[in-house]
């Protein structure tokens, strides 16, 4: 919402700050959310379950971007404000905590969809209640916080009202359509609403920063693949580790580090770079917003449903009831495996094409080929279909890694100048107050 004043011992952020340890801890609260919104569909896997999963996911990560903007605007631990992280972070725990029953009440305990819909909004009510604050004195930033104000107010609404509504005025089908269509519509709406009314939401006065964040929230959600890939029901308590599973194992890894390599070895260096050299402020605040903010979340969405896809993989291979290599994987879980693999692949293509203008073929190709393998993927044992997805992603890194040549080294070198240049200049500072 712009820079702010030092209100009550806030202090405004700066254009060189980076990440603090607070906001890592504040982060640490996603790793069990991202962990606990693939439950939504792996209990029972339909098509409606990967909505709800994605729609969950759409309300979390607008959750999170609060964070990521309040972090820039202002100095996260300093003055009052690590108190309000501490309460939002406890909204945001059980917020995770609900999302199991978020479109169900189920019987005992609170009313889960409720109680998902109140922590959303006090959730957002803490974020947004700062930059109110910090818009004091300025009429016109004051206006459009008013504005802003409204979105989770009307966004909380409508999740009340599919918990509330649905069942009550329709018969089952129709009352899961009716719900989902509310839920749809409170994300809609604070997406557009968002993107027509905050046009100061997104000031980014520290590129790094917000580079930083969105980076390590990506480094988050592969880390829940790996984390699916090895706890499953009953494969920690026991099971054998036999070939099958180590072979297993080897291609998941080979994936998540793929994954891993596609984002990190120049892209994320590509866009953080775009945002500095991006000096107009209405123009940084839109490369912000897009290609950071909105092209992020099918990033995560897609780690997110290979994850899921891997979920009880290993367990399912190393269970002695269960063919040698595993079962076949069949057309739901080679979609979202695959899929999610496709969508993240996808994803990078369009942040770099925002950022640079620079269209990158070979991901595109990768999506391709796997769409030609997913009905033979479907088809194989579970190992057969984790090695061709390996197959193809392994071929993406070696030629996207050839292909891009100079432009990678120079990128990199960039980059590596740059970091010399902070540890000098942080040297020097030590050597001469420490």
């Amino acid at each position: 919402m712009g820079g702010p004043g030092r209100w009550h011992g806030v202090r405004p952020g700066a254009p060189g700050s980076r990440t603090t340890r607070l906001e890592l801890f504040y982060d640490l609260v996603f790793v069990f959310a991202f962990f606990t919104v693939t439950a939504l569909t792996s209990q029972e896997p339909t098509g409606t379950n990967l909505l709800r999963c994605l729609l969950v996911l759409g309300l979390l990560w607008w959750c999170w971007t609060g964070f990521a903007g309040l972090g820039n605007a202002v100095r996260a631990d300093q003055g009052p404000l690590p108190l309000l992280g501490f309460l939002t972070v406890t909204a945001t725990f059980l917020l995770a905590l609900s999302m199991p029953g978020a479109f169900v009440d189920e019987p005992g305990g609170l009313n889960g969809p409720l109680v998902f819909a109140g922590c959303y909004f006090l959730v957002r009510a803490c974020q947004l209640g700062v930059f109110g604050v910090l818009a004091r004195g300025d009429p016109a930033r004051w206006r459009q916080w008013t504005r802003l104000a409204l979105l989770p107010v009307a966004a909380t609404a409508l999740l009340v009202a599919s918990a509330l509504l649905p069942h009550r005025v329709a018969p089952d089908g129709t009352a899961t359509a009716l719900q989902l269509a509310l839920w749809t519509l409170a994300l809609l709406l604070e997406y557009v609403a968002g993107v027509r009314l905050g046009g100061g939401y997104w000031a980014v006065l520290s590129a790094g920063h917000w580079a930083e964040r969105h980076a390590l929230m990506v480094l988050i959600a592969l880390g829940e693949s790996i984390i699916a890939l090895g706890v499953g029901p009953k494969f920690v308590t026991g099971l054998p580790l036999t070939w099958p599973v180590v072979i297993a194992a080897v291609f998941g890894i080979a994936i998540a580090s793929v994954l891993w390599w596609a984002y990190f070895d120049t892209l994320a260096l590509t866009l953080e770079q775009a945002l500095h050299r991006s000096r107009d402020p209405a123009q940084r605040a839109r490369l912000a917003r897009d290609a950071y903010t909105y092209l992020h979340l099918p990033i995560i969405a897609g780690v997110i449903f290979f994850a899921l896809g891997l979920k009880d993989l290993l367990a399912e291979v190393a269970e002695p009831d269960t063919p040698h290599w595993g079962l076949a994987l069949g057309g739901f879980w080679v979609l979202v495996l695959y899929g999610g693999v496709g969508l993240y692949l996808l994803s990078l293509v369009a942040c770099e094409l925002r950022a640079t203008r620079v269209l990158r073929w070979p991901p595109v190709l990768a999506v391709l080929a796997l769409a030609v393998l997913a009905p033979a993927g479907a088809r194989v044992p579970e190992v057969g279909a984790l090695a061709l997805l390996a197959l193809v992603c392994v071929a993406l890194a070696a030629v996207q890694t050839r292909s891009q040549g100079r432009r990678r080294r120079r990128v990199r070198e960039l980059a590596l100048a740059q970091e010399e240049a902070v540890e000098e200049a942080q040297s020097r500072w030590r050597h001469e107050h420490l």
